[in-house]
């Protein structure tokens, strides 16, 4: 395609995935990084990690004006002072080695989480549980763009309002936090502003495509589905690592 680093073809499904990740994201509050982020790095590498990021702000700050009346601000600032300290982490990593043990690790820890939570337990979103999520969601996803599911995990009990404003309004500040970081380390400059600017379309569609499906789920829907999409970016994670 002209101007761009791909074909036509490539820019087609590129641009469908992306949309198909942020409809998810805005009807169950998570899951564009876990369903986006494999394709587009199979398609073209270099959206992953600061373009997709990058461009999700334009969604989840659709997805906060939409819910903001349910955010839960305590948990998001908790979950925020925790993120910092992920990211500097990550960032500390990408300077040093790659993501293969760190995506072992951590895929590793979703799928037991899924278990966990599948088997009856319930872990309540109190301090301490916050700030280990809000940790593991920002090393997670500066690192892979995919850092949903232990926020996720922590509000999977929430209403669906909560749940997806809540993960909004912690998404639109720390991915904010984890872009300024990639640049810091010199993994986000004009490049990947270009790419992060080619897939913001995307995710404005999948936030209007989502509207109509998202009053259809009701909220005993949204923690089963919750668990689905967490156990498959664990699987995801795991498998592009060991490959």
């Amino acid at each position: 395609m002209p101007g761009l680093p791909f074909s036509l073809t490539d820019a087609l499904l590129i641009l469908a995935v992306t949309t198909a990740g942020a409809a998810v994201q805005s009807a169950a509050g998570f899951g564009m990084g876990m369903l986006s982020a494999p394709m587009l790095l199979l398609i073209y590498p270099p959206f992953i990690p600061g373009p997709l990021m990058a461009s999700s702000l334009a969604l989840t700050a659709l997805v906060v004006r939409r819910d903001r009346a349910h955010v839960d601000l305590k948990g998001v600032g908790m979950a925020l002072a925790g993120r910092v300290v992920g990211i500097v982490g990550a960032a500390a990593f990408l300077v040093v080695a790659s993501g293969q043990l760190f995506d072992i690790v951590f895929s590793s820890l979703v799928l037991l989480a899924v278990f966990l939570s599948a088997a009856g337990l319930e872990v309540e979103p109190g301090r301490l549980a916050t700030v280990l999520a809000g940790s593991l969601s920002g090393l997670m996803g500066t690192i892979s763009s995919i850092g949903g599911p232990p926020m996720a995990l922590l509000y999977q009990r929430s209403g669906g309002p909560k749940l997806r404003g809540t993960l909004g309004g912690y998404f639109l500040v720390g991915t904010s936090l984890s872009v300024l970081a990639l640049a810091f380390v010199g993994r986000f400059g004009l490049d990947e502003i270009l790419l992060a600017l080619f897939l913001v379309p995307a995710m404005v569609l999948g936030f209007a495509v989502a509207a109509p499906v998202r009053h259809l789920l009701p909220d005993r829907a949204v923690r089963p589905l919750v668990l689905a999409l967490s156990g498959l970016s664990g699987i995801v994670v795991l498998v592009r690592a060991l490959s």
